[in-house]
């Protein structure tokens, strides 16, 4: 089961702002892309992580989530299920305060290992359709 309460989303909205989005593209017809420039003009500190660019919205975009200086507290996630087990791997070595697997990204296995390391779990739920609703 993977429902959270609206109280936990609102908590984690509240609570974190600096958020590592793995798979943001550059594309602006992209969803990782609209929800990402929503949450920054909501004020968010949005951190690209995408092999494939150098920038987005002109920050500096990593390759992974290891190689970001500093602290992240949510890790965001736009990829398919199957890739997200190396992601939550990474995210709990940076000790990232919330996962966030995106509407569609589901991965109970990768869920119980991150809340199992103290890491709380959002799955299949668009993080900008919750912040619109809730916050």
């Amino acid at each position: 089961m993977y429902n959270n309460s609206d109280k936990e989303i609102r908590a984690i909205l509240r609570d974190y702002k600096k958020i590592a989005v793995v798979g943001l593209s550059d594309k602006p017809y992209r969803a990782s892309n609209g929800v990402s420039q929503y949450m920054m003009d909501k004020g968010y500190t949005i951190i690209p992580v995408n092999p494939n660019c150098s920038s987005i919205f002109g920050l500096t975009c990593y390759t992974c989530i290891d190689e970001i200086p500093g602290e992240v507290q949510i890790v965001n996630i736009f990829r398919r299920s199957d890739k997200v087990m190396p992601i939550v791997e990474e995210a709990i070595k940076i000790k990232a305060k919330a996962i966030w697997m995106q509407l569609g990204v589901i991965n109970e296995e990768a869920a119980k290992l991150a809340r199992d390391a103290g890491i709380k779990v959002v799955m299949d739920l668009c993080i900008k359709i919750e912040h619109a609703r809730i916050v």
